[in-house]
């Protein structure tokens, strides 16, 4: 009997360490501190997952088209002792980023800063390892 439950247990750990974990990264693992980006947008949706927020941004193009951005932030515990809240990105509100485009040249970005069109200022950068400093 005791032969047979160690030998499930330790089946169930092989099976669940090759399952693929996503691992908590460094800025300079995803991000390129030397592409900055300053996108004005409206807001489609945000996401208060763990470890990383997410806010979904449509960003009109001079040409008409609009361009769907994924600008990552910190924690939604820092984002809370940051001054946001879950009313404060509702779907549809126009805002202003700085970020840091990701190195595989697709449309997300590490945020920096967020600003309202009242002129409030939301620090949304995570401190990640390797990221600019946001003069915070």
């Amino acid at each position: 009997m005791k032969t047979n439950l160690a030998v499930i247990v330790v089946s169930a750990a092989l099976v669940l360490s090759a399952v693929p974990v996503r691992a908590h990264h460094s800025f300079a693992a995803e991000f390129d501190a030397n592409k900055p980006l300053k996108l004005r947008g409206t807001v489609v949706k945000m996401d208060w997952v763990n470890p990383h927020a997410w806010v979904y941004l449509d960003v009109k193009n001079p040409d008409g088209s609009v361009t769907s951005w994924m600008v990552e932030g910190g924690s939604p515990n820092a984002l809370l002792r940051r001054g946001f809240n879950k009313n404060s990105l509702l779907p549809g509100t126009e805002i202003y980023v700085e970020a840091f485009q990701a190195k595989d040249g697709t449309n997300r970005a590490n945020g920096q800063s967020l600003t309202l069109t009242d002129g409030k200022k939301l620090f949304l950068g995570s401190s990640g390892e390797n990221a600019p400093d946001s003069g915070k």
